[in-house]
């Protein structure tokens, strides 16, 4: 088995390279928005999809890539075999509120399922505290339910979603934004 090693990725060599995140899910988080007499319920209950759902990068108008401009603070890391990026996770300091944003993770299908996003998640929650910061956040989307309990595994907990962030219709879709954090501290 070939060994890697996660590095630093100049900018200069890496911006705008496009992160292909693809995924397939055959369960989603469905949330339920229910107005009530004294406020809202909102369940979120994991279910099956009815066919799978594929997330395709190519179907995209915007592509992630790495270092966009409006990530100023933006550093990235990742594994390079041959001149071509196996995985990466960028990060960006919110420097107002003292927060740390996974602006991108990726891992190819190439070295998937030997542990490397649990390292670079590791290396994010590292840099965290290398910055003294207070939390650790990302995106991610109901309708990728492997991601979600991969977050939950490494420590994340939800902490807020968007009902509307990719479209109109994202509930019914089954593809609402999640924003997950990790709190230093509270391992």
């Amino acid at each position: 088995m070939k060994t890697y090693a996660i590095e630093l990725l100049d900018r200069e060599i890496w911006k705008g390279t496009c992160i292909p995140v693809e995924y397939q899910s055959d369960e989603y988080y469905d949330i339920c928005v229910q107005k009530t007499e004294n406020g809202f319920q909102i369940p979120i209950e994991k279910k099956q999809f009815e066919q799978t759902f594929v997330h395709d990068p190519s179907m995209q108008e915007y592509p992630d890539r790495l270092y966009e401009d409006w990530w100023e603070q933006a550093e990235a890391f990742g594994i390079i075999d041959d001149g071509k990026l196996l995985a990466a996770i960028e990060v960006c300091e919110e420097e107002w509120s003292k927060r740390i944003w996974i602006t991108e993770l990726f891992v190819s299908e190439v070295i998937r399922g030997q542990g490397w996003g649990r390292k670079l998640i590791e290396k994010a929650k590292e840099y965290t505290r290398e910055k003294n910061c207070r939390a650790l956040l990302l995106e991610t989307q109901s309708s990728n339910a492997n991601a979600v309990d991969f977050y939950m595994h490494m420590g994340f907990t939800l902490i807020g979603f968007d009902s509307c962030a990719y479209t109109n219709e994202d509930v019914e879709r089954h593809e609402v934004r999640f924003n997950m954090g990790w709190f230093p501290g509270h391992d």
